[in-house]
């Protein structure tokens, strides 16, 4: 197992938090140092896809620390140098338009912005139902943004959902060993299942 610091973060996409544990644990299984970090709204969250305290507990089990849920608690990041690497799997479009905008108001965008202070790589794994729609800018400035990269996307529901993205969650791993190179791994956009 490498030695990589890794922060691994999760954002309000409900339906796929179980698809980003699975991403976790396939990091894990390559990384000894993994941070987890979760948005507000995830720490404060019951939904019908699961309990929100039952959720951080695998997080920390998984990675053997506590999770970080607050924007104090993401702050010393940067300033500390306490990451390699940060995923956010998943990310929400509405991260996605904080992270276009410059916007720090919650854990996650204030671990990311702490983060690429440093001039580290972050990966993007996109879950949101407006990705070809009101995200789609958001994700091409970040595209163009030094630094940061994506997980391999596709619709995942064309006809009931024309304009959702979701990421490829099982390439996360890939896309971070890639993104240590500074490549964006390729091909970015999927074809359908």
């Amino acid at each position: 197992m490498e030695q990589l610091k890794v922060g691994f973060a999760f954002c309000g996409s409900f339906c796929t938090l179980s698809r980003g544990l699975d991403a976790l644990e396939e990091v894990a299984a390559r990384y000894t140092h993994l941070v987890p970090i979760v948005s507000e709204r995830v720490a404060a969250t019951d939904t019908r896809f699961g309990n929100a305290h039952d959720f951080m507990r695998e997080m920390e089990r998984i990675c053997g620390r506590r999770v970080i849920a607050t924007v104090e608690q993401a702050e010393p990041i940067g300033p500390k140098g306490l990451l390699d690497v940060l995923v956010i799997c998943p990310c929400t479009g509405n991260t996605l338009a904080k992270l276009a905008h410059g916007v720090t108001d919650s854990s996650v965008t204030m671990a990311a912005k702490a983060h690429l202070r440093n001039g580290k790589p972050l990966v993007i794994a996109v879950a949101t139902n407006d990705g070809l729609s009101a995200a789609a800018p958001n994700i091409g400035i970040l595209l163009a943004r030094k630094n940061v990269y994506f997980v391999p996307f596709r619709q995942d529901d064309c006809r009931g959902k024309p304009t959702s993205l979701v990421a490829d969650f099982s390439l996360v791993p890939q896309t971070l060993e890639a993104a240590r190179q500074g490549e964006q791994i390729q091909p970015l956009l999927l074809g359908a299942k």
